[in-house]
């Protein structure tokens, strides 16, 4: 009865959004029927290729298709592109040590875990306990002194010798994809996490999480329960407890040999792969020379479902809860529609083509702008600027409004003004970055503005519900939106670009270091591949370019941006360092004097 239900609410939205009457105007009331259908809970929170997020499309496909738009993708209002969701456990995994005084097998997900990294391998090698795993020759400290891991399997305790410290240098250093790497780099086959005494913390196994990137070549990457290394240690004459407190207390590392001891470790994870699709329609420009040139209105239409994205939610409760993003993104979706469809009853004026885009993806990195701007209808080098809507239905009493981007190009800031006839209070910030869709535009020397009402309480929480959207206010936010995109119209030659000198490699932790690159968002290929790097920063500066590949930093082969991120730790300003990049397929090698963050 149920599923019965839920698809007669689906059909009678996609019925509404194609009989209903497109209206001129951008109505308060048009906003919210949008909003309550995209951010029901029968949408489930529209994670990125679910059924909801299907739905969704179908239902932002058909407010194009009464609007007059015709598909933007070469006869298809939708672009499908591939992404990793997930990674699963196979019934191959299994994890024992040998001898044990215990007969009991260990069991999967209660006794241990593989961390979703790993490589899917088998490897029976002795075991040598290595502290907390960090090499960090800055701070003195390296638990790997005077051992040799190599082909052996080392047992690391999670965290660092400053845990109950809330800002640490060893935070930097503390991560386990870090750990895994520096114990691969120093031989070793494989690698067991386990939890220390201290801090005392509930000993939960963390399932596994694909976070991004490639997985480990040929490395075993598990965690045991904690119970099980204080028996392992004990089983040895040896007091775990004692151990971790006096390298806590001395900040000097106790490595050693677990004598006659050897772990056994098969790991077998699958990587789940989906599909996704933006959706996109179109309306061309009427002058034969400046139909050429395009404007872009977008914004994201995913959310986080309902407990794909735990750590990603904002909410702390432990039952699975629906995400609805009524804020994030339902009312930035509704902005796309609502502009295309007021834009609509100007077709036959406009001179510019105007493009419609609604992004899946976005909660998973920006995949779906990424995989747009890398394989866009027409030259993208012809795109005259791109708009983006995110997290517009909060406006508050003061009517601040943020715009981010407004320096991206020199244009921007007289629009803005010239347009606010709605008594918004504009805050510009002037970088085109900011973790949002216009981001991946931002990175092709595109000009960009992000419409931004601000954060609240309700953010990225079960709680960001339709009740609670300002829909008078969004009102007055779109239509000035929509008059900064007629603007853009009336000019007679597209904006100029302006690159933004801003904070870079977000993500680096506490490096010391700037680099000035930007990541090529989606990238699931080998090493670390650019999709930009920032005017003046070293890597600009040693001849570095969107496209670049990196695959070594100094002395260290990077396979992934973690690698890059962890290679970069070494160093520190005034250093210089060799960059192996692959550029068009050939490998080449670029000379990077390194400044400081």
């Amino acid at each position: 009865m149920k599923k019965i239900l839920f698809l007669l609410i689906i059909i009678s939205g996609i019925n509404y959004s194609q009989d209903r009457t497109v209206s001129k105007e951008i109505t308060a009331q048009e906003i919210k029927d949008h909003v309550y259908f995209l951010a029901s809970d029968e949408m489930k929170g529209r994670f990125t290729g679910s059924a909801e997020e299907l739905l969704a499309a179908e239902y932002i496909k058909t407010c194009f298709e009464a609007a007059g738009l015709r598909p933007l993708f070469n006869g298809s209002w939708f672009q499908e592109f591939s992404f990793i969701e997930k990674v699963e456990l196979s019934n191959k995994n299994s994890f024992n040590y040998s001898p044990r005084k215990k007969k009991n097998l260990f069991t999967l997900s209660n006794d241990f875990t593989v961390i979703g990294f790993s490589s899917n391998t088998t490897v029976s090698a002795p075991i040598v306990f290595a502290g907390y795993g960090i090499s960090a020759p800055t701070l003195n400290y390296d638990d790997y002194s005077g051992i040799d891991v190599k082909d052996k399997i080392v047992l690391v305790m999670r965290n660092h010798p400053e845990h109950d410290s809330s800002r640490s240098a060893f935070d930097r250093f503390a991560s386990l994809r870090n750990k895994a790497k520096n114990a691969q780099e120093k031989g070793a086959k494989g690698i067991i996490f386990i939890n220390g005494i201290y801090p005392k913390n509930e000993d939960a196994l963390p399932n596994p999480k694909y976070d991004g990137a490639r997985a480990m070549n040929d490395f075993a990457v598990v965690q045991m329960k904690r119970e099980l290394g204080i028996e392992l240690f004990s089983d040895n004459g040896l007091d775990f407890e004692s151990i971790q407190k006096n390298i806590d207390l001395n900040k000097k590392p106790n490595s050693f040999l677990l004598e006659n001891l050897s772990a056994q470790i098969t790991t077998d994870l699958k990587e789940v792969e989906k599909t996704a699709r933006n959706v996109g329609g179109m309306l061309e420009g009427n002058d034969p020379v400046l139909k050429n040139e395009v404007v872009v209105v977008g914004g994201h239409y995913d959310h986080l479902g309902i407990d794909q994205l735990s750590e990603s939610s904002m909410y702390k409760g432990t039952d699975k809860q629906i995400h609805n993003g009524a804020d994030d993104n339902a009312s930035g979706t509704t902005g796309v529609i609502e502009v295309a469809e007021k834009l609509s009853f100007m077709k036959d004026k406009i001179k510019r083509t105007y493009y419609f885009t609604a992004f899946s993806g976005e909660e998973l990195g920006l995949l779906g702008s990424a995989y747009l701007t890398n394989n866009f209808p027409t030259d993208i080098s012809n795109t005259a600027a791109m708009l983006n809507m995110d997290m517009i239905g909060r406006i508050n009493e003061e009517n601040r409004l943020t715009v981010i981007g407004a320096g991206t190009s020199s244009k921007w800031k007289d629009i803005l003004n010239a347009k606010n006839n709605y008594n918004l209070n504009l805050a510009f910030s002037d970088g085109g970055s900011g973790g949002s869709d216009h981001q991946a535009f931002s990175n092709k020397n595109i000009p960009v503005l992000f419409f931004f009402t601000g954060t609240h309480t309700d953010y990225h929480k079960p709680s960001d519900d339709a009740d609670k959207i300002n829909y008078e206010g969004q009102e007055k936010v779109l239509n000035f939106v929509f008059d900064v995109a007629l603007a853009l119209d009336e000019l007679k030659e597209k904006p100029d670009y302006v690159k933004v000198a801003e904070p870079t490699n977000r993500g680096m932790g506490r490096s010391r270091v700037s680099i000035g690159t930007v990541p090529e968002f989606g990238w699931n290929g080998e090493g670390y591949k650019l999709s930009g790097v920032t005017e003046g920063g070293s890597a600009a500066k040693a001849g570095l370019k969107s496209g670049d590949i990196i695959v070594k930093f100094g002395a260290k082969k990077v396979s992934n941006i973690y690698d890059f991120m962890y290679a970069v730790q070494d160093f520190k300003p005034g250093d210089t360092v060799d960059v192996v990049v692959l550029r068009d397929g050939k490998e080449e090698t670029f000379s990077l004097e390194l400044v400081a963050r």
